[in-house]
């Protein structure tokens, strides 16, 4: 379990233990499911690699329950190469990027890859859930999707949303897709906070050589992470979030809460950060 600090305890950790609190590393290795329980909303995120078998995901120890969705939903979005997910009796197969929203009460939960020397890279975010939704294929290529931001701004990117009020419906997860196009690098700029939900941060399409920087913190207390490939970010409601890259980049941003209000959120004047 993974535990949130107090903002005024944030604001005075050194790089390390900002790190420690907010940052989860290490999600995507071959032939593992690694999981990642954060007290903050009772969020679990994962990474699967399969590779040469089908990996089942079973209930951790953490969620005291007989199955992974016994009483929550999960979001599993493809980020490698074309892969499957079986719930119960149906496989659903997912190319790059397409999500698959699994809802409460779900059967077994089995994913594998196409092709071991190329797997599927499938990233989890879990919530509890209240009720229980269908569950759903979203693909990338049907999914609600806005240009936002522009050339002279260096923010100019593509957000899709899968999981939300007019796509696949959820008891609380919101989650989508942002990429930065090519010669952009800022994200979620101005910067603002959401004060009833939490958020996380999936970064990846970065080169090795690549990082982001992730802006966090509260407004008049700014701090930064440097991210790379696969690396999470979790988000507290009182923090900003916001990130500048090397290089173009993409994110899987996904929200848990009070309400599934996309456009609920604080914006910041920016002559207000320090």
């Amino acid at each position: 379990m993974r535990y949130m600090p107090h903002p005024s305890h944030a604001a005075r950790m050194s790089t390390d233990e900002l790190r420690a609190h907010f940052l989860v590393e290490g999600l995507f290795r071959p032939g593992e499911i690694r999981l990642e329980m954060i007290d903050l909303d009772r969020v679990a995120v994962g990474g699967v690699v399969p590779t040469a078998a089908p990996l089942r995901l079973d209930a951790p120890a953490a969620f005291a329950a007989a199955s992974f969705t016994e009483r929550r939903e999960l979001g599993i979005l493809n980020i490698g190469a074309t892969g499957t997910v079986t719930v119960g009796a149906t496989t659903h197969r997912l190319e790059p990027r397409d999500l698959l929203y699994v809802g409460r009460g779900s059967d077994a939960i089995a994913l594998a890859s196409d092709r071991a020397a190329t797997p599927a890279r499938f990233y989890l975010v879990s919530y509890p859930a209240h009720a229980a939704h269908p569950t759903e294929l979203a693909r990338s290529s049907d999914a609600s999707a806005t240009e936002l931001g522009t050339m002279e701004r260096a923010n100019q990117r593509r957000l899709v949303k899968y999981v939300h009020g007019d796509g696949a419906a959820s008891a609380q997860l919101v989650m989508g897709v942002t990429t930065l196009r090519e010669g952009s690098v800022w994200n979620t700029m101005p910067a603002h906070t959401h004060q009833r939900r939490t958020e996380v941060y999936l970064y990846f399409g970065l080169a090795p050589d690549s990082v982001v920087f992730h802006m966090m913190g509260e407004p008049g207390e700014t701090r930064h992470l440097v991210v790379r490939d696969g690396d999470v970010v979790v988000s507290p409601g009182w923090s900003i979030h916001a990130g500048c890259g090397t290089t173009a980049y993409s994110f899987c941003w996904a929200m848990g809460g009070e309400n599934q209000d996309f456009a609920d959120m604080q914006a910041l004047d920016l002559t207000t950060l320090r």
